[in-house]
């Protein structure tokens, strides 16, 4: 099976959604705001190296209970479908999303798209709690391996050139920067090499 690998956020769309959707639940379900103080706590933990990236996001989403979620992740997807970037309609091979954003979120945006696979970081929808390991870096291609241990990687769409060196790894046509929306094709080798 030939497809193409695409990264979500700041990539299919241009934004963080899981920062934009707690904003967007702020906003309309303002008394989730009890839960800000311990997210900032956790956050500034998570920025001095204290505890790692994955123990932040284990409650950066624990305002999850005190929202009706279905209703949330429809009316925020209601606002922010028409941001998704163009070019992303026109893809020409199966595509496979892997993002770190949560399931909860991924999978309203999945079915209006029509992505044809997405790996992303599972949460606990009761709670808001990560399940397993955030998908980020090398989690992304072990996720894609285990899951499509026989399909050839063509092209690669991310913004992070930092963070998506692995699966950037995995392509055998096309590298594709998203930058502001914009796509910058490249060469594996030769922008890993700059990059040293």
């Amino acid at each position: 099976m030939e497809i193409d690998i695409y990264d979500f956020d700041n990539t299919i769309v241009p934004f963080d959604s899981g920062s934009l959707f707690a904003l967007y639940c702020l906003i309309h379900y303002p008394w989730v705001i009890i839960c800000l103080p311990v997210i900032m706590i956790f956050a500034l933990l998570a920025v001095l190296r204290i505890i790692n990236f994955t123990a932040f996001k284990k409650i950066c989403f624990m305002f999850v209970p005190l929202v009706p979620l279905e209703k949330a992740v429809k009316g925020f997807w209601n606002r922010h479908e028409k941001q998704v970037n163009k070019w992303f309609y026109k893809r020409k091979r199966e595509c496979v999303i892997i993002s770190a954003s949560p399931d909860f979120l991924l999978e309203e945006i999945s079915k209006r798209l029509s992505f044809n696979f997405l790996i992303c970081t599972r949460h606990n929808r009761k709670t808001g709690a990560i399940i397993g390991e955030n998908c980020r870096g090398n989690e992304k291609v072990r996720l894609f391996n285990e899951k499509f241990p026989n399909a050839k990687v063509i092209d690669v769409y991310s913004d992070s050139l930092k963070h998506d060196r692995p699966i950037f790894s995995l392509a055998t046509g096309q590298c594709y920067h998203v930058v502001k929306g914009e796509l910058e094709p490249f060469d594996f080798g030769e922008k890993y090499a700059e990059i040293k």
